[in-house]
């Protein structure tokens, strides 16, 4: 909750390189109650979110989010939305 879905021009040219566009979806941090971002939430081990962790470029940061189920799980937001890269 809090988050909308926005689009980021990523720098890594390898990324850029594989997908073949530098404009990625990411989310985008607004604060109101109001936005969210529809999404599942999987259960993974230690080991994949390293993995996960490793893939993502600097315009990502991964955050504690909450959820209107009530949980608490990661998510990767844009890191300038979030006090990084400003």
């Amino acid at each position: 909750m809090g988050y909308v879905l926005s689009e980021v021009k990523i720098k890594n040219q390898a990324v850029i390189n594989a997908s073949g566009t530098n404009i990625h979806p990411i989310l985008m941090y607004i604060g109101n109650s109001s936005d969210a971002v529809e999404g599942t939430i999987f259960s993974i081990t230690t080991s994949e979110l390293q993995q996960a962790d490793d893939y993502e470029v600097d315009e990502y940061i991964r955050v504690s989010a909450n959820f209107k189920s009530g949980q608490k799980a990661w998510a990767y937001v844009w890191a300038e939305t979030n006090g990084i890269n400003t």
